[in-house]
């Protein structure tokens, strides 16, 4: 639906346009916040996975030291 500048609306067509527009808008917002929220598990999952592996290397350490004794 375009619009000129030189037309005028009536108030339905206004709220129309007005819904439109805000229905738009929470979309981007929603989309913005999932993919936000991928994002953060991502790293979490990355964190996580680099946590692991530097655990797994301490007991590791611990296991090879009590084989010396």
């Amino acid at each position: 639906m375009l619009i000129r500048k030189e037309q005028d609306l009536d108030p339905i067509q206004t709220e129309v346009f007005d819904i439109m527009v805000g229905y738009d808008v929470e979309q981007k917002i929603r989309r913005k916040q999932h993919a936000t929220k991928r994002l953060l598990e991502a790293r979490r999952a990355i964190e996580r996975h680099q946590e692991e592996k530097e655990l797994m290397t301490w007991l590791d350490r611990e296991s090879w030291f009590d084989d010396e004794r």
